[in-house]
């Protein structure tokens, strides 16, 4: 084995093991006989020496310049091809330590201790001059260059900079501002990398590639994607062509600068011109995609990233588990997770958040406590708004004993307070429980730390009272909201009319004078169901602009409150007119469905009233189609679904099973589809025939 000292010093950028460890690594290991690779101090030319080696000879230098260029790759300048002079010496010769003492090797180590020296000294001209002046009245280029390239003191290396530009003349000054450049990218200062521009085209020292690719990774490091972007346009104006690497870093640039098709469209060509990509612009492109929407896009990215042998490595991971998490992707997420696991990755806190974020957004309780508990054991302090992630969570599934155990251990962590959403979470909880002395023990507990009760809390009172059957409570709240200066939502209004379908009809004046002041159209509405109607009114009319007038979300809410309120008012018809509606303006679809062997009837999405509606409508339907002549198919269904209420026992299945006894109906749930309820077309038939006139549906 061969240990050689270089002399060109662009080598000993990359090999920087001294020669005592070298020395004392071949004594070791026995061997008689190494190469030094010699060249002789510099003057103005360089004594090329012929090889001495039982090896093939290497070639020889064939001038100055060669060498000097090749310091200045990965130092600041466009290198040249460069070749190097070896002599073999034995490396117990006595000359062995004068030709290490006058070898680049050697000067080299200097050059760097005078870097730590400028590093760490005053930041003076005097005391900078005072450690140069070391270097004696002749100065290589070359030896400016590796001081200042392994300076960390921006200060300093701005002071060294002007004393080599007094001492020497360089061949090309640029690298010189190039390195110093670099300086100022390891300290992330990137207002003194643009003064340093700046000042480089007041002296006429024109940039090259090297310049600009400095500075706009120095943006990258600094996370200013615009001004990475700004320098990179500039480009072209001083005659510099961006390569594979730039382009690469912009498309991590532009896709953080929010300029999402340029950065999208540097990664198509990135991909067809098989630029080198690295895990950083990856990262940014999965987060990008995930922003925007296009979850199946960070997969591609991701699969894309692995097909070209780069490895993913944790933020990788941590972007695409929080993407995935977006997405409402809990599998995805849990694939992601164990591929990041085998791949000998531990958790971090982001990790943790993310899954945490992921599960809870899907209503993965079981993971997403697992997680929690994972992360208590581990020590990690969670913060507020992942404590109401779980929290939101538990609202939604009603896991009031985890919710409570979680709001305890968040106010004793110490680092995490409760705010607003945190105990409009538990109010929630408990409102739609309709325990109402614990919801009102945590708004007391809210306003004790100085929080408002807003919209959200007020709708869960609101709701929570409707439960108890506590209506005037419920007009107190609505005055209150008032009272706060705050304007009911639609959201809002539903809740009450939900509360109303709950109320017994002497009280439904106080109600619905609270709801016309909240929704005057929807008032208006419910005085023709509730009240006799003066004049003609056109209930179908006024009801289409009602639903014109409200938010999308809460469109079909407040539609199954409105055919609750008929059915219980027994007002078949009016039930019938708004289920009609509701299928005319896509408020509901695909209620009913027909193939060659089956017809069904799909209510999972309906409240009671709008499920027995649903039935009805349908029951008729089969009736008529009997009447026409039309064939039955074999076999006939209804799906109910097979869940409970997350707040309560009841379910659609249980109520209709006992509905179709009353009707007489031959519909039975089918033990192998729970949540189905099947019959045959025979069955059907002789049942329809028996019946009279269709019966009146009851809540």
């Amino acid at each position: 084995m061969a240990y050689h000292l270089c002399s060109s010093p662009s080598s000993l950028l990359h090999e920087r093991q001294p020669l005592c460890n070298s020395l004392c690594s071949l004594q070791k290991s026995k061997v008689r006989n190494f190469a030094f690779s010699y060249k002789l101090p510099q003057s103005k030319t360089f004594l090329h020496v012929n090889l001495v080696s039982l090896q093939e000879p290497v070639p020889q230098a064939k001038d100055v310049n060669s060498a000097e260029d090749a310091n200045f790759q990965d130092l600041g300048g466009e290198s040249t091809p460069s070749t190097k002079s070896y002599i073999w010496v034995n490396p117990r010769s006595p000359t062995a330590k004068l030709l290490w003492k006058n070898s680049y090797d050697a000067r080299y180590t200097s050059l760097v201790k005078l870097a730590e020296s400028l590093n760490s000294c005053d930041s003076s001209e005097e005391d900078v001059s005072k450690i140069l002046s070391g270097l004696g009245d002749k100065i290589l280029e070359q030896d400016a260059v590796v001081i200042i390239n392994n300076m960390l003191n921006p200060e300093t290396a701005l002071l060294a900079l002007e004393y080599f530009r007094k001492k020497i003349k360089p061949r090309r000054e640029v690298i010189l501002y190039n390195v110093t450049m670099k300086v100022f990218r390891k300290c992330k200062d990137f207002e003194r990398a643009e003064k340093l521009f700046d000042e480089m085209l007041e002296r006429g020292v024109n940039p090259d590639n090297i310049t600009f690719s400095t500075i706009i990774s120095c943006a990258r490091m600094c996370a200013l994607p615009d001004k990475a972007v700004e320098w990179f346009e500039k480009m072209p104006s001083f005659g510099c062509e961006p390569d594979d690497f730039t382009y690469s870093a912009m498309v991590d640039a532009y896709g953080r600068a929010g300029n999402i098709d340029m950065a999208l469209s540097l990664y198509d060509r990135a991909r067809t011109e098989k630029w080198r990509i690295d895990t950083v612009t990856f990262s940014t492109l999965i987060k990008m995609n995930g922003m925007s929407g296009n979850y199946d896009g960070c997969l591609n990215v991701f699969e894309e990233m692995k097909a070209l042998g780069v490895k993913p490595n944790l933020v990788i991971y941590n972007t695409l588990l929080d993407a995935m998490g977006r997405a409402k992707r809990p599998w995805q997420v849990n694939a992601i997770y164990k591929e990041m696991i085998n791949g000998g990755f531990s958790p971090t806190f982001g990790t943790y958040a993310s899954l945490l974020r992921a599960y809870g957004r899907s209503r993965y309780c079981e993971d997403a406590l697992k997680i929690y508990k994972e992360m208590k054991e581990k020590g990690m302090a969670l913060t507020t708004i992942l404590y109401n992630t779980l929290l939101s969570m538990c609202a939604d599934v009603g896991y009031k004993d985890e919710a409570v155990e979680i709001f305890e251990d968040m106010k004793s962590s110490g680092t995490s307070e409760p705010d607003s959403w945190t105990f409009s979470a538990l109010i929630t909880i408990y409102s739609s429980s309709g325990k109402v002395t614990e919801a009102e023990a945590i708004l007391n507990e809210m306003i004790e730390s100085r929080f408002e009760p807003n919209i959200f809390v007020l709708t869960s009172l609101v709701q929570c009272y409707g439960k108890a059957k506590r209506t005037d409570d419920v007009v107190k709240t609505f005055n209150r909201l008032l009272d706060l200066g705050i304007t009911p939502d639609d959201r809002f209004c539903g809740c009450l009319l939900s509360v109303m379908t709950q109320t017994p009809k002497e009280e439904f004046y106080k109600l619905s004078d609270c709801i016309e002041k909240a929704n005057p159209k929807l008032g208006s509405l419910l005085k023709y169901l509730v009240e006799e109607p003066e004049g003609d009114v056109n209930f179908r009319k006024e009801a289409s602009e009602l639903f014109d007038s409200i938010g999308a979300e809460v469109r079909k809410a407040i539609c199954n409150c409105l055919i609750d309120l008929c059915v219980n008012l027994n007002m078949l018809e009016k039930a019938c007119e708004l289920l009609d509606l509701g299928l005319t303006l896509e408020i509901y679809t695909e209620i009913q469905s027909r193939s060659q062997t089956q017809w069904s009837l799909h209510l999972k999405s309906l409240s009671l009233g709008a499920a027995l509606t649903a039935l009805h409508v349908w029951i008729n339907d089969l009736s008529k189609a009997l009447e026409s002549g039309e064939e039955l198919p074999p076999l006939l269904g209804i799906n109910t679904g097979h869940g409970k209420h997350k707040y309560s026992d009841k379910g659609l299945a249980g109520v209709f099973e006992s509905h179709l006894k009353e009707l007489g109906a031959p519909f039975y749930e089918a033990p192998e589809k729970a949540g189905w309820f099947l019959t045959t077309k025979i069955a059907v038939q002789s049942w329809l025939e028996s019946r009279g006139s269709p019966e009146v549906v009851a809540a």
